[in-house]
């Protein structure tokens, strides 16, 4: 008991440093620290960080960091050419500015899918948001919800096909692609769409009646944010979405024909790591789209960059802190995982239903809520209980598919909880605090998805993957 009491007291300590906005990169192996000592120091602290905490690091980016890097290029490709704005401006010529918030929702809904990273995306789309806001006077605390909504719900965790790391994550675990489950997710992606617009329009509804304008006094009255640029000046829209969608085509052809066709004996020799394609072709779509999408982006839009390589910099640099993040958080729950008590914890959580579906959603989503990550969470998680899931599904006659994308759900549930770094930072771009907009953050991000998991558990249960 003291032992599981240290792995808490780590936890809480985590999430508090966090919150407060200690970098994770230091605190982690600190918190890990914590809860060796707790269990006695059974295991020598040096050796546990040489050993264990770094060993972790470098496994998760060496499966993740080229797709970490590409996104991140590709998103500051996207920002530095205009045709992230672009975007956000046709979507809300067409759907009116009286139409605010679906119009905020769709613009975030379709870079991200495309492969545009979230904060990327909030810069683009922010500066927007707020010219539409104020004509409407509608109240600018609801643009967090609607950025959240559209960038780190449903085409984070359920539309099939998305780059996003959070679907990316499942593959090598249970060999699918980023189009397992289609239909499900499909269904979960409206499921969280549909809720959360209709949330986000009746309290906009219920903000006008009763005479709530936008709001431009207070502390948080202005964000520090950069200029949208004049439409003029960005490149057309028929340019800006080719690479948008080129991600998502080359990413379906690459997955379920041209990889599987190759002949890829090789992998089973101990040099490529005796694997198979299904374990890694996943992974070489996503790759491959990208690279391709990032060269026909730069061809498309080359005069429209100040300096190309700056931008290829930039973005190659700004992938290195989220995936360092996002890699300690792994490492400390690889810690934590090898902790005695841990297995206590998770057989307990294990124990609570024989169904490896529903088994799988529960420990993802209080990985995920512990660890305030998303991809964090359910990296510790499928570490820990990934491969035991997959003997016991495939015991059952369950397909893959359902676990892939049941992980991929939990992990966009409990996540978003206050202190989630991506809603952190979502704030402070749009210079609101959690008092004024997390409530309805918490409602899009984290109450429909989850919501959405269940319903798709059910169905699968009903009907069977499809």
């Amino acid at each position: 008991m003291f032992g599981i009491l240290g792995i808490v007291v780590s936890l809480v300590l985590l999430i508090a440093l966090a919150y407060r906005g200690w970098n994770v990169i230091i605190i982690a192996p600190i918190c890990a620290i914590v809860g060796l000592m707790f269990g006695g120091l059974d295991a020598p602290v040096i050796a546990t960080y040489t050993q264990v905490f770094m060993p972790a690091l470098g496994n998760y980016l060496i499966k993740f960091f080229p797709l970490f890097l590409l996104g991140a290029v590709f998103g500051k490709l996207m920002d530095d050419s205009g045709c992230a704005r672009t975007i956000a401006h046709k979507i809300v010529e067409w759907t009116g500015k009286e139409r605010a918030v679906i119009a905020i929702i769709l613009a975030c809904g379709v870079l991200t899918y495309g492969g545009v990273s979230l904060f990327v995306v909030a810069f683009a789309v922010f500066p927007v948001a707020i010219q539409m806001f104020r004509e409407g006077n509608l109240p600018k605390r609801l643009i967090p919800a609607a950025i959240a909504l559209g960038s780190f719900t449903f085409t984070m965790s359920a539309l099939p096909g998305s780059p996003a790391i959070q679907n990316a994550i499942p593959m090598p675990y249970f060999h699918t692609d980023a189009f397992a489950a289609p239909g499900l997710g499909l269904i979960a992606g409206l499921l969280m769409f549909g809720c959360g617009s209709a949330w986000l329009m009746m309290r906009a509804r219920r903000a006008r009646i009763a005479g709530e304008g936008y709001g431009d006094d207070g502390p948080f009255a202005t964000a520090a944010t950069p200029s949208p640029a004049p439409v003029g000046d960005m490149p057309s829209f028929a340019v800006a979405i080719i690479p948008v969608v080129l991600v998502l085509v080359l990413n379906f052809v690459f997955s379920k024909y041209v990889i599987p066709s190759l002949d890829t004996d090789y992998l089973a020799l101990p040099k490529y790591g005796k694997t198979t394609v299904s374990a890694v072709a996943g992974t070489w779509a996503i790759i491959l789209a990208m690279l391709i999408s990032c060269a026909v982006l730069i061809g498309l839009t080359w005069k429209r960059f100040a300096n190309v390589r700056q931008s290829l910099t930039d973005g190659a640099l700004g992938s290195m802190l989220p995936i360092l993040n996002v890699g300690s958080e792994v490492a400390y729950g690889a810690v934590i995982a090898s902790l005695a008590s841990f297995l206590i914890i998770r057989d307990w959580l294990m124990s609570l239903t024989d169904n490896p579906v529903i088994g799988l959603a529960i420990v993802v989503n209080v990985l995920a809520g512990i660890t305030g990550s998303a991809s964090g969470g359910m990296s510790i998680a499928l570490q820990a209980v990934g491969q035991t899931y997959l003997d016991l599904a495939q015991a059952a006659n369950i397909s893959p598919q359902i676990l892939h994308r049941v992980a991929a759900l939990a992990s966009g549930g409990l996540d978003a909880l206050p202190h989630n770094g991506a809603v952190i930072t979502l704030l402070a771009i749009c210079g609101l605090n959690h008092k004024q907009s997390y409530f309805d953050i918490f409602m899009v991000a984290v109450a429909f998805p989850l919501m959405a998991m269940i319903v798709v558990i059910v169905l699968d249960g009903m009907f069977g993957t499809f």
